[in-house]
């Protein structure tokens, strides 16, 4: 009886969870489809929020200007990506960088400032250079974009419940006490599958679609790590409260992140790689 009850918690948070994250689709999925302009405003919209996010876990109660500089400076640069004059991204990125150090004047103030206008601008100017400007569900940003998120969504999914069904060692005690092993296992199944599933339906080939799968998920976990890190040396439990059952913003993309950032690169690195 006792164990039932135990987890009863769980599934009336994955309940709320997944109604945020209901709502979350029905925002993105036009802009995905529209991509260019739309896409990067929203991109932008979402880098600005997590850039807040992360000044206020440096500050919780920061000035004016600790917030104007960054924020506004993370969502031109990300907005920029949309024309694809890289020269205006990069002059705006290190402007950005450069009023970010002269605003904060303490070394340790600037790293961490820097570090977060970085570790969120690049993964969104890549969401945004993925996607592209065509449009339709058959465009090559369309099928990239809801490949790569389906598995990150599989990835969170399948760690989240099976890691709070079976429990068992943890993953990283130190960094995050609450990740194990079995939520692992759990989350690279889910997103290996959702990965093949996709890959099938638009003919992406199943080897492909099932090696890179499990990298998007490890590059997931790694973000989902880095962050979970980031926020014990800061001493925060969440980035914000957002997004009920999930925290900030922050919180709920940071697997994302890192999964769409490593795919660029690789992507960028290795164009002929992409079946389709």
């Amino acid at each position: 009886m006792k164990k039932n009850s135990d987890k009863k918690p769980i599934w009336k948070n994955a309940g709320i969870r997944g109604v945020t994250a209901l709502i979350l689709a029905g925002i993105v999925i036009l802009p995905i489809y529209f991509g260019g302009v739309y896409w990067a405003i929203l991109v932008s919209t979402f880098s600005a929020r997590m850039m807040w996010e992360w000044v206020r876990m440096l500050n919780s109660k920061p000035v004016l200007k600790e917030i104007c500089i960054p924020v506004a400076g993370i969502f031109f640069s990300c907005f920029l990506m949309a024309f694809e004059n890289y020269n205006f991204v990069i002059i705006s990125i290190g402007l950005s960088i450069v009023l970010i150090s002269i605003e904060r004047f303490n070394l340790n103030k600037v790293f961490w400032a820097c570090l977060g206008f970085i570790y969120i601008c690049l993964p969104s100017i890549a969401l945004i250079g993925l996607r592209g400007s065509e449009v339709g569900f058959s465009s090559d940003g369309f099928i990239k974009m809801c490949y790569i998120i389906l598995i990150v969504i599989g990835a969170d999914v399948g760690a989240y419940l099976g890691g709070s069904y079976f429990k068992g060692p943890k993953l990283s005690p130190v960094i995050s006490p609450n990740k194990t092993w079995s939520g692992f296992i759990s989350g690279l199944t889910l997103g290996v599958i959702l990965g093949g599933l996709t890959g099938y339906f638009v003919n992406m080939g199943l080897i492909f679609s099932l090696t890179f799968a499990v990298l998007i998920v490890l590059l997931s976990v790694v973000g989902d790590l880095f962050e979970s890190g980031i926020k014990r040396v800061l001493k925060v439990k969440d980035t914000g409260e957002l997004l009920p059952g999930h925290g900030g913003l922050l919180d709920r993309l940071d697997s994302l992140m890192f999964a769409v950032l490593g795919s660029a690169i690789i992507l960028y690195i290795a164009p002929d790689i992409w079946p389709i």
